[in-house]
């Protein structure tokens, strides 16, 4: 499975915070399962349905999967579809994108 590209999304704290930091070390979620949820393009809409329904304001994050390296890893999660997962701090230099929504 490969990729150009899959997104992160983040509250908007979330995102101050990694704007200033310049590294995403995860969500709650991501800590407690040991890598960076992503998403597709075809699976972002999905995600924000089933996690993100009530959190009002989204950044939704672009990430460019191939300044990650071996840290990617595409593995079955919702209904068996591969998703992307970083089994690393995700950088900010590798968002190429950003969204607002909500």
């Amino acid at each position: 499975m490969t990729a150009a590209t899959a997104f992160k999304v983040l509250t908007v704290q979330q995102w101050t915070d990694f704007e200033r930091e310049r590294v995403f070390r995860g969500a709650p979620v991501d800590i407690a399962d040991g890598y960076i949820h992503l998403s597709t393009a075809g699976q972002l809409e999905a995600t924000i349905a089933k996690y993100f329904a009530d959190c009002g304001e989204l950044m939704i994050a672009e990430v460019d999967l191939g300044s990650l390296g071996d840290a990617v890893r595409w593995e079955p999660a919702r209904g068996g579809d591969l998703f992307p997962h970083v089994y690393a701090e995700l950088p900010f230099h590798a968002v190429v994108s950003l969204e607002k929504r909500g």
